[in-house]
C-alpha cells in the first residue's frame, strides 16, 4: 500500500481526533485508523466537563490541563458546536479544603462562603470550566479533520505495527484497546454509568466527590442533565444496571432536590481507559516493522476531554521530526 500519509493516528476518540488535527496544523498528511466510528467510541458517552478526575499532579499534566482549558475557552467564544463555559460548584466534606493543584490551570477558583454551604458539607469551591457536548463536538472534530484533507480509515488491527502500512509515523491513541495492541497490562476499564434526565432549567454543574455512597455529580447540558456516576476499575460490563441507576438518581436528588420527578431520558455506560501509572505519552524507543516513529498517547482515564488538546500538542511535538512537510 505504501506510505500514503505522513502520520496515522490509531483511535478516533477525543484524544485521537485532537491529535490528528494538531498534526494537520503542523503540516502533515494524516489518516485516522479506527475500528469504530467516532460516535461509537467511549468519548461519545463522556459527561465531558473539564475536570482532572482522579488524575494526580505532575508538572506536565498541569500543562496539558491548562492548554486544554485555554483551547476550549477559545472555542466557546468562537461558537464551536457543543462547547460552553459553565459554572461549577464542588461541595466538600471533612476538614481539609486545600486549594486543588489544578486550580493553577483556570483563571479563578473561589472558596464558597459559609452561607453557601449547608447539610453535610463543610466547604466548597466555585469555578467556571468548559462543558463539551460530545454528540455535537465529535462530529465537528471529524468534519474539521476531513475538510482539511484528513482521511478516516475504518479498519480493526490487532498489532500496532500493522499501522505502519499507512505511514512512517504512528500515534497510538487507542485508549482501552492499548491493553491488547501494545500489551500494556496497566490499562484497565473504569466503568462509568450515567443517567440522563430532562433539564428542568438548571445551569450550574454540581459535584459531591466525597459522598460515601458513591461519586455524585449533576452536569446540565443544552437539553438534558447528566447524572452520575460510577468509577469501577476492572469492570467490563457495558449493560446499564437498574440498581446502579436508582442509586445515582437517589444520590443526585438528595444533592439537588429540584431533580425530583425529572423524566429519565436514558441510561449510558462507558469504559474509561484507566492506566495504573497515569497517562502514557512518550515516543516508543522500539518502534516495530515499518514504523519510524511511534508515539503513545493513551491512558487518560476519566480526564480525556480535560487533557486532550494539551496532550495533542505534546504528541505532535514528539512526532514532528519524522513527518515530511506538506
Amino acid at each position: 500500500m505504501g506510505d500514503r500519509f505522513d502520520a496515522v493516528v490509531v483511535g478516533a476518540g477525543v484524544i485521537g481526533l485532537t491529535t490528528a488535527l494538531r498534526l494537520q496544523q503542523a503540516g502533515a498528511r494524516v489518516a485516522v485508523l479506527t475500528a469504530e466510528p467516532p460516535g461509537e467510541t467511549t468519548s461519545s458517552v463522556a459527561a465531558a466537563v473539564w475536570y482532572p478526575t482522579r488524575t494526580r499532579f505532575e508538572p506536565r499534566v498541569l500543562d496539558w490541563a491548562t492548554r486544554t482549558y485555554d483551547e476550549f475557552a477559545r472555542q466557546a467564544v468562537d461558537g464551536v458546536p457543543g462547547v460552553v463555559m459553565r459554572r461549577t460548584r464542588m461541595l466538600l466534606r471533612g476538614e481539609s479544603h486545600d486549594v486543588p493543584w489544578w486550580a493553577a490551570a483556570i483563571p479563578r477558583l473561589r472558596t464558597l462562603r459559609g452561607d453557601e454551604v449547608q447539610g453535610p458539607f463543610t466547604g466548597g469551591w466555585a469555578f467556571t470550566v468548559p462543558t463539551v457536548e460530545m454528540a455535537h463536538y465529535l462530529p465537528w472534530l471529524q468534519q474539521t479533520f476531513s475538510t482539511a484533507g484528513g482521511t478516516l480509515i475504518r479498519r480493526r488491527i490487532d498489532a500496532l505495527e500493522q499501522a505502519g502500512v499507512w505511514a512512517p509515523a504512528v500515534v497510538n491513541a487507542s485508549g482501552l484497546a492499548a491493553r491488547a495492541l501494545c500489551g500494556d497490562t496497566e490499562v484497565h476499564p473504569a466503568r462509568g454509568q450515567l443517567v440522563l434526565v430532562a433539564n428542568p432549567g438548571l445551569h450550574t454543574s454540581l459535584r459531591d466527590e466525597d459522598n460515601a455512597d458513591g461519586h455524585t455529580y449533576v452536569h446540565p447540558r443544552s437539553t438534558d442533565i447528566v447524572l452520575g456516576g460510577t468509577f469501577e476499575v476492572g469492570e467490563w460490563d457495558t449493560t446499564p444496571s437498574p440498581a446502579t441507576a436508582a442509586a445515582i438518581l437517589r444520590r443526585c436528588t438528595d444533592l439537588l432536590p429540584e431533580l425530583a420527578g425529572a423524566p429519565v431520558l436514558g441510561h449510558q455506560v462507558g469504559l474509561r481507559p484507566w492506566r495504573d501509572g497515569g497517562v502514557r505519552l512518550e515516543a516508543d524507543p522500539h518502534p516495530h516493522g515499518r514504523i519510524r516513529r511511534l508515539v503513545h498517547n493513551y491512558g487518560h482515564g476519566g480526564a480525556g476531554v480535560t487533557l486532550a488538546w494539551g496532550c495533542a500538542d505534546a504528541a505532535t511535538a514528539l512526532v514532528a521530526w519524522a513527518v515530511r512537510p506538506g
